[in-house]
C-alpha cells in the first residue's frame, strides 16, 4: 500500500484484550479503564469519523510474545482502505512479514528492536513499512509488554534507530499511557533531539491542545487513546484542529 503524508496525523489507538478494544492504566493488564467492546466494529466507527490512519495495538500479542490469529485481518477488512499501523507480539522478521503481507501499511516493532542486530536486519528487509516504538520508563526503554525494561536509553534507542535506516518512530512515555495527564514533553524532545527521525507521539495525551503542542514540538503525528474513549474530544474534532 503507497503511504501518503497528509501532515500531522492523527492515529485512533485500537489497544485489544481478548478480543475486545480497552484502555489500560499505564500498560498494566489488570488495570482496565475502558471497555471499548468490538474492535472491528470501533475501526468503522473511527474510519466513518474521517479517520486517515488506525493504531492497532494487539495487547494479547505483545505479552504472549506472538501475534494473536485473525485479529488484524479483521481489522483490515473494517477499516474498508484506511491504512493500518500495527503492533503487539511482533518480534521476528516472519511474524513482520506477515503481518504485511496480511494488509497492515506500517508493523510497529519494540522489544525486537533492543537487539542491534535484529534491529539492522528488519530496518533493512522492512523499510518504510517498519516503525520502532520507544516506549520509556524512567528514561530506560520497556519492552515484553512493558513487564520489563532494558538497559538502553530512549535517546540511545533513537540513535541506534537513525543509524541502520529506520523510517520512524514511535515514543511513548509508559508512566502517562491511559493517564490523560498529558505528554511527556521532556521524553519527546529528548528523542527529537537526538534524531531527525520522524516521530509519532503517544501516551497521556488529553486535550486539543496537546495536540497542538505536539505539532509545535516538531512531531509528525499522535496517537490518540483513551482521550476519544472517554469522549474529551471527538477524532472529528482533531481532525479538525
Amino acid at each position: 500500500m503507497t503511504e501518503e503524508r497528509q501532515g500531522f496525523d492523527v492515529y485512533p489507538a485500537l489497544d485489544v484484550l481478548e478480543g475486545r478494544c480497552v484502555r489500560l492504566d499505564q500498560g498494566r493488564r489488570k488495570h482496565v479503564t475502558v471497555e471499548g467492546g468490538d474492535p472491528a466494529a470501533a475501526a468503522t466507527r473511527f474510519v466513518e469519523a474521517g479517520a486517515r490512519w488506525l493504531h492497532l495495538v494487539d495487547l494479547d500479542g505483545a505479552f504472549a510474545g506472538r501475534p494473536s490469529a485473525g485479529l488484524l485481518e479483521r481489522v483490515i477488512a473494517a477499516a474498508a482502505g484506511v491504512p493500518v499501523q500495527v503492533g503487539g507480539g511482533l518480534r521476528t522478521p516472519e511474524a513482520v512479514a506477515a503481518a504485511i503481507d496480511a494488509g497492515a501499511a506500517r508493523v510497529v516493532i519494540g522489544t525486537a528492536a533492543v537487539e542491534p542486530e535484529t534491529l539492522s536486519h528488519l530496518a533493512t528487509r522492512f523499510g518504510s513499512s517498519l516503525v520502532v516504538a520507544i516506549d520509556a520508563r524512567d528514561g530506560r526503554v520497556a519492552t515484553d509488554g512493558w513487564t520489563r525494561v532494558a538497559a538502553v536509553t530512549a535517546a540511545e534507542l533513537a540513535r541506534r534507530c537513525a543509524a541502520v535506516g529506520v523510517a520512524r518512530l514511535l515514543v511513548t512515555s509508559t508512566r502517562r499511557d491511559g493517564s490523560l495527564h498529558g505528554p511527556d514533553l521532556a521524553l519527546l524532545d529528548e528523542v527529537l533531539e537526538a534524531t531527525t527521525l520522524p516521530v509519532i507521539a503517544a501516551g497521556g495525551i488529553a486535550s486539543l491542545t496537546d495536540l497542538h503542542t505536539l505539532r509545535e514540538l516538531g512531531c509528525e503525528g499522535v496517537v490518540v487513546g483513551s482521550a476519544l474513549w472517554q469522549r474529551r474530544f471527538t477524532l472529528t474534532e482533531a481532525l479538525t484542529a
